[in-house]
């Protein structure tokens, strides 16, 4: 009997024939650069690039050439992979077909099942009111669709405390006992003073800043005479969504914070990781591979799982 739909086990099967396929393909040769290693063996030094690390810095051999080199490592043969999920009221939204929280449940199977398949484990926390969730490191398909059946199973809240992703950064602090490749997923709506955990995090570990959106987010579309509600605070307002000058004050506002929000994710040595409830996920897993390769990240890292044959 076929799973529903809707069921983790079928979510994974589809995202493992559209995505995973393709993407090995794809990447297949191509990519060897999607993520710094975790390991401490040496392997070479080069001349630095921007954005590199600045403490692998090799300063006796930069005093010699007269110019900035970095050492390189080789990787650890496990990466272990830490979801860090920000599952707040807001992330229930979606303009389009598919809601963030929809998004994100498929960019964790995807990722989840790219290193589990090769024998690295993967945990998640989940983050809603409070910390829900913690669910271990393991491997294997198994692994995968335990998270997957956590954040379909979790309660929805309409309302619920002010999101504060610096507990949710906090609590993943004193989880990440060894050095692993974690990934924030979040929309970043949150109380201020992230950064700092954030940047904290990331000077032991490799962190990617997924930031979730929705295009109605930046862009109000012109939907005349509506009360709209606050998904975090349950605040309700009236609104005339048909108003040139309402429209241009919302974009605005918006605008500020998309750049507080990735100057935030900078300052913290993150990458930013953009994925729209519109995005093909395949398309925005291929962009990033291609970011991560210009700025010239040091090691194999999970590229190197891709590229290997699945067991």
């Amino acid at each position: 009997m076929a799973a529903p739909p809707g069921a983790p086990e079928a979510v994974l099967r589809r995202l493992e024939w559209t995505v995973l396929r393709r993407l090995d393909g794809l990447l297949h040769g191509s990519y060897r650069t999607l993520f710094r290693g975790a390991g401490l063996d040496f392997a070479d030094v080069r001349e630095y690039q921007p954005h590199d690390d600045v403490r692998r810095i090799d300063w006796n051999v930069t005093a010699r050439l007269q110019a900035l080199h970095v050492r390189d490592y080789h990787e650890d043969r496990e990466v272990v992979g830490w979801f860090l999920l920000d599952l707040s009221p807001s992330v229930d939204f979606g303009s389009l077909e598919a809601s963030k929280q929809e998004v994100l449940q498929g960019f964790v199977a995807v990722l989840a099942r790219v290193l589990t398949r090769h024998g690295n484990p993967v945990g998640a926390v989940l983050y809603g009111d409070g910390i829900e969730t913690v669910i271990p490191p393991g491997t294997g398909r198994r692994q995968v669709l335990r998270i997957l059946k956590a954040l379909q199973e979790r309660p929805r809240r309409t309302r619920a405390p002010r999101t504060d992703l610096a507990a949710l950064l906090r609590a993943a602090e004193g989880l990440m006992r060894r050095r692993a490749l974690a990934f924030l997923v979040s929309d970043f709506i949150s109380v201020p003073g992230w950064e700092k955990p954030l940047a904290r995090l990331a000077q032991r570990h490799e962190v990617v800043g997924v930031r979730l959106h929705d295009p109605a987010e930046h862009d109000l579309p012109p939907f005349g005479l509506a009360v709209v509600q606050d998904a975090e605070t349950g605040e309700q307002m009236f609104v005339d969504a048909d108003d040139a000058t309402f429209r241009a004050r919302y974009a605005a506002v918006a605008a500020r914070r998309e750049a507080r929000i990735l100057g935030g994710l900078a300052d913290a040595g993150v990458d930013a990781l953009e994925l729209s409830t519109g995005d093909d996920l395949l398309e925005v897993l291929l962009r990033f591979a291609t970011l991560r390769k210009r700025r010239g990240a040091s090691t194999v890292g999970l590229a190197r799982h891709l590229e290997a044959p699945a067991s």
